[in-house]
């Protein structure tokens, strides 16, 4: 059992789609950013990341079970890393990671605004060389 608070993962979440956002952002097709191995690898990783963080939220009752299926691609994406299909990859990331997004944000909204604030100056703090990280985390903050 991890002993990182359960708030944390839910930040992990947000960091880690804006990172997938980022760098997919860069590509046209499945095909060219399968092909930069670096990006592929980083998308995968970050993947590996919202699925892990998914299970402990599963867990606790964070997430709804409805969600599952993002664990299910994590155990996809770690333990059959030679066959993961690019396509499939790029359909989630065109087509689920918003939607999955927004209910990430909707968690995020219902935290105490004191507590909200704190966590997301935490992970300014950890997140501080990715410009893109801290604008959307300080756009949160001015969330109602």
């Amino acid at each position: 059992m991890s002993k990182r608070p359960i708030d944390f993962f839910v930040y992990d979440i947000f960091v880690a789609i804006l990172k997938i956002e980022q760098t997919a952002s860069r590509f046209d097709n499945p095909q060219d950013l399968l092909h930069h191995y670096t990006s592929w690898d980083s998308i995968i990783r970050e993947f590996e990341i919202i699925g892990e963080a998914s299970k402990h939220l599963l867990k606790e009752g964070v997430l709804p079970n409805d969600k599952r299926a993002v664990v299910d691609f994590r155990n996809v994406v770690i333990h059959e890393y030679f066959g993961i299909d690019a396509d499939e990859v790029w359909d989630i990331i065109h087509e689920d990671l918003r939607a999955f997004k927004q209910s990430v944000i909707a968690i995020i909204d219902q935290y105490e605004h004191t507590v909200k604030n704190e966590l997301i100056d935490t992970f300014i703090q950890d997140n501080q060389y990715l410009d893109f990280v801290v604008e959307a985390l300080e756009n949160l903050k001015g969330r109602a």
